[in-house]
């Protein structure tokens, strides 16, 4: 393997945007792929689709330019999306090269891949906002027998065993699969936690697309309470049936079962936490705030704001227990951590959360290393389309700096 000046870690939507700016200034590069482009989009169950409108996808010399930008595209066509965009400015992929550890020295790194050793002076990690599936502590209580799976080791109803479902995780993902499963005929269960929700149309227009009008994707770390908050879960809510509203309530007159977070197992019964009320109150306050931000930036616009509707009455009693008997899987869908320390060899790079310690993408303790696409690296949008290439260019235009100091 040749000796580029940068090497690039990751072909998803992140790295294909660094690739592409630095393709742009002319700087040698390779992006290591450890499967094919969009990898971890082609591990998504088969029904999966976008949350957000396809007209947030803005990849720099990328945005969708589909006859549908309010739609929201399946995993296929999200996957062909980012293989046409690699080709199009022909991104020097190599696919099938797995990173397995990289290595600070004192002129730049020790890539270690599945084809050999690589050094290069400047790296660039974007091995994607969701790396390690997390599982809560009770986890480690379910009786040995009982088929576990994370979210990504699911792809659809007919592949579960028979039985009662009990999804343990109520964000985006967590709603998705309890609704599929319901709907193809399996008695679910879904352990609910903390998660934002929204209403998918108000005015006309997509949430989203009043709430972009806001500062909310721009939010930095530092706007948050704390910076465990980067960890709540996304807004409740589906791009199925061309966009819809999916969280507590409408799962509730579905027919899926709502109980309190997951807290144990023992050899013949489930428990979970008296907490649901609490749950739902925490979603709506998240949703009274949105809708806060977009009446406050329709009044400085002088536009007239949308309805906004405040939350429906929620009946939240909820068993405590249930018998396991005649339950057939749990599916965790409790989001993901950060797994850089595993083959990062830099632990100081990174902070109690597993998060880089970086300034506009560039770590602030390892010279010559960079990431984009981390969740709130830069902001809200960091890891999402409609933020990515922002980031993208910021990274970019820094490692074409850095080389001219160093010249």
């Amino acid at each position: 393997m040749s000796k580029p000046d940068v090497v690039v870690i990751g072909a998803g939507q992140a790295g294909l945007s660094v690739s592409h700016e630095l393709s742009a200034a002319g700087v040698d590069h390779v992006v290591l792929e450890r499967g094919r482009v969009g990898e971890t989009w082609r591990g998504r169950w088969d029904t999966f689709c976008l949350v957000t409108p396809n007209w947030t996808v803005r990849l720099p010399g990328g945005a969708y330019a589909g006859d549908d930008p309010d739609g929201f595209m399946p995993r296929d066509a999200i996957v062909a999306h980012l293989e046409l965009y690699a080709r199009s400015f022909k991104a020097p992929v190599r696919e099938g090269v797995a990173v397995t550890a990289l290595h600070p020295i004192g002129d730049g790194f020790v890539v270690n891949t599945s084809e050999g050793e690589l050094h290069a002076k400047t790296v660039v990690v974007t091995t994607g906002a969701y790396q390690k599936a997390h599982r809560p502590a009770a986890a480690a209580s379910l009786p040995r027998g009982l088929y576990a799976i994370d979210a990504e080791g699911y792809r659809n109803a007919a592949a579960l065993p028979p039985g009662k479902i009990l999804v343990v995780g109520s964000g985006q993902t967590g709603c998705q699969i309890a609704e599929e499963l319901f709907e193809a005929g399996r008695d679910v269960f879904l352990a609910c936690g903390r998660a934002p929700w929204i209403t998918r149309r108000l005015g006309g227009r997509d949430f989203l697309a009043w709430l972009s009008e806001t500062p909310f994707f721009d939010f930095a770390l530092r706007d948050l309470p704390s910076p465990e908050a980067r960890l709540i879960a996304n807004p409740q809510a589906t791009g199925h049936g061309g966009g819809r509203d999916l969280h507590y309530r409408t799962l509730q007159r579905l027919g899926v079962n709502l109980v309190g977070h997951f807290v144990g197992a023992d050899s013949t019964r489930f428990h979970f936490a008296d907490d649901l009320a609490e749950s739902v109150a925490f979603g709506d306050a998240r949703y009274v705030d949105s809708c806060l931000l977009i009446r406050r930036s329709c009044e400085n616009r002088s536009v007239a704001p949308p309805d906004l509707p405040p939350p429906s009455p929620f009946t939240a009693a909820a068993v405590e227990s249930i018998e396991l008997a005649r339950f057939g899987a749990v599916i965790f869908t409790s989001g993901f951590r950060p797994d850089y320390r595993s083959w990062i060899h830099a632990d100081d790079a990174f902070d109690a959360f597993g998060f880089p310690i970086t300034e506009d993408g560039r770590s602030t303790v390892v010279r010559g290393l960079y990431f984009c696409g981390v969740h709130f690296l830069r902001k809200r949008k960091s890891s999402i389309f409609m933020g990515i290439g922002e980031d993208a260019a910021i990274v970019a235009r820094s490692i074409v700096g850095a080389a001219v100091v160093v010249e």
